[in-house]
C-alpha cells in the first residue's frame, strides 16, 4: 500500500544519526515524502535530500516564526525554488498562538503576502502554517488566485470550509490520533480534500507518542480517519495518495 507524507522533516537535526537509515526504511516500507523547508538552510538541506533520493519532493519558504529579524530574501528563496525537485512555497503563514505581538504579526503577514506572490509568479502551491490567525490568513489568501495545503489543520469546522471554498487541502496528522477534539471535521471533511501528514520529526502519533517521529508513521493517521469515516484505509491511502499527487503534480 502506496502513502505519501505530504509535511515532514527528515533534514532536521534529529535524524542526523540515523537519517540514511530512516529515509530508506520508509521508502521501502512504501511511503514517499514531501520534505518541507523552513529557512533558508532547511530548504536547501531539502532540496538536497530531494535529489538524492526518489520518492521524494521538497518545498522551501520561511516559517512565520522563524528569524523575524531579519527581510525575507526573495531573490534566495526565488532561485531555490526553480529546482524541479521543489513542489511547493513552504512551510509558510501565520502564527498568532507563538508570535501575540503585534508588531511581529505584521511581519508575519508581510512575509506571508512576499512568499505567497513568489508562489503565483512560479506557478507552484503554498504550504501553509496557520495557528489562530486563520481571519487574517484567508483576508490575505482571497486577493489571490493560489492553490494550496492547510497543514496541520486544528481549528474549527467553520475554517475547514473556509479553506475548503478557497480551493485549498486540509492536512491532517498525528494530533488527531491522540485527541478526539478534531473527529468531527475529519468525519466531514470530503476525501477528496484530505491530504495526510506526520509533521516529523514532530507530533508522532499514537502509538509512537513521545517519541521521535517518522515518515512511516503515517500510516497511524492514515488509520485514523478510516475509523472515523468507516472506510477501508486502502480507500484513505489511494485518495490522499491521488490528492497529494494532485496538488503538487508530482
Amino acid at each position: 500500500m502506496k502513502l505519501i507524507d505530504s509535511h515532514c522533516h527528515p533534514q532536521m537535526s534529529q535524524y542526523d544519526g540515523d537519517r540514511e537509515e530512516v529515509i530508506k526504511r520508509t521508502l521501502e516500507g512504501g511511503v514517499e515524502m514531501v520534505c518541507v523547508g523552513v529557512d533558508l538552510e532547511s530548504s536547501e538541506k531539502a532540496i538536497k535530500l530531494s535529489e538524492k533520493y526518489n520518492g521524494i519532493w521538497a518545498a522551501v519558504g520561511l516559517h512565520p516564526n522563524d528569524n523575524l529579524d531579519e527581510e525575507f530574501d526573495s531573490e534566495k528563496y526565488n532561485e531555490l525554488a526553480k529546482n524541479k525537485k521543489v513542489v511547493a512555497i513552504g512551510e509558510i503563514g501565520l502564527d498568532y498562538y507563538r508570535t501575540p505581538e503585534n508588531d511581529k504579526q505584521e511581519i508575519q503577514k508581510k512575509r506571508f503576502e512576499e512568499q505567497i506572490k513568489m508562489a503565483e509568479e512560479l506557478k507552484l502551491p503554498v504550504i501553509m502554517h496557520c495557528r489562530q490567525a486563520y481571519n487574517d490568513a484567508f483576508e490575505i489568501l482571497k486577493s489571490h488566485s493560489i492553490e494550496g495545503v492547510a497543514h496541520s489543520f486544528t481549528d474549527t469546522w467553520e475554517n475547514a470550509q473556509k479553506v475548503f471554498d478557497l480551493g485549498f487541502y486540509i492536512g491532517f496528522n498525528g494530533i488527531i490520533t491522540f485527541t478526539d477534539q478534531y473527529d468531527e471535521i475529519v468525519a466531514k471533511s470530503p476525501m477528496d480534500r484530505i491530504l495526510i501528514e506526520t509533521d516529523a520529526p514532530y507530533l508522532a502519533p499514537v502509538p509512537y507518542r513521545g517519541k521521535r517521529n517518522e515518515s512511516l508513521y503515517v500510516i497511524e493517521v492514515a488509520k485514523k480517519i478510516a475509523k472515523l469515516k468507516n472506510i477501508p484505509v486502502e480507500e484513505v491511502a489511494e485518495q490522499t495518495v491521488k490528492n497529494t499527487s494532485s496538488l503538487f503534480k508530482l
